[in-house]
């Protein structure tokens, strides 16, 4: 079985025993950490860089012409993110990893569909990495543009209008609301990370035996920090 509901509610619970474990965690020795090898581990991996990261005391681990070297014949993830394609969430970067630690799968909106799916597949049987994580981000251009589409009931241009019919589904509950873009953005994580487990025999079934964990996180552009809102 994965962590028990304990443990993701800490997880989730900002400025808890784990958060305070993490923040130790991001001024400990610069040298790189053991390779996580359960979800548990690899979430607080990840939270302890996006937390020196965003302090300002990111360590830049794997990035040498070393870690170069020693990848060259083989990778060995230990997470999988889809990601939304803006510039300014890069998973290695603020996430604090480096060359072999992300399997990155990015596209505007961080949308799930077949070519992703079977990324994302390949992603797991070779390499087996414990979690997958889905990162969405504050005020995402793909999720406004996709509100003010159903706003003005007009139509977005070229393949644009391939990415807003997928979202539409998603954030049409929230056009009317005044925070509509947040509640949008939140609801679309969640709705891809279900996705993957309803669209993937593969994804789900190393989900049933404990091998991997399907998690959403929201990064914040103002402050440089990742919430987790779905594990």
């Amino acid at each position: 079985m994965l962590e028990s509901s304990l443990r993701r509610r800490a997880l989730l619970t900002a400025g808890g025993a784990v958060a305070g474990s993490l923040a130790l965690a991001g001024s400990a020795s610069a040298a790189p950490a053991p390779t996580p090898d359960t979800p548990y581990a690899a979430v607080k991996a990840l939270l302890a860089g996006n937390k020196r990261f965003a302090a300002g005391h990111a360590r830049h681990p794997h990035q040498t012409p070393e870690r170069v070297r020693e990848v060259a014949a083989g990778q060995h993830p230990f997470v999988i993110v889809l990601g939304c394609a803006d510039s300014r969430v890069a998973p290695e970067i603020v996430f604090d990893q480096g060359i072999g630690d992300v399997f990155d799968d990015r596209v505007a909106g961080n949308i799930v569909d077949d070519l992703h799916l079977g990324s994302i597949e390949y992603a797991l049987e070779e390499f087996a990495p414990p979690l997958v994580l889905v990162l969405g981000h504050e005020r995402c251009g793909a999720v406004a543009a996709t509100l003010d589409v159903i706003r003005t009931g007009g139509t977005a241009p070229g393949h644009i209008a391939d990415i807003v019919e997928a979202l539409r589904p998603i954030v049409t509950p929230f056009v009317n609301s005044p925070d509509a873009v947040e509640l949008a953005v939140r609801a679309n994580i969640r709705a891809q990370a279900a996705a993957l487990l309803e669209q993937s025999d593969i994804i789900r079934e190393k989900v049933e035996h404990g091998e991997t964990l399907v998690a959403g996180a929201r990064y914040d552009l103002d402050t440089g920090l990742v919430q987790l809102i779905h594990v």
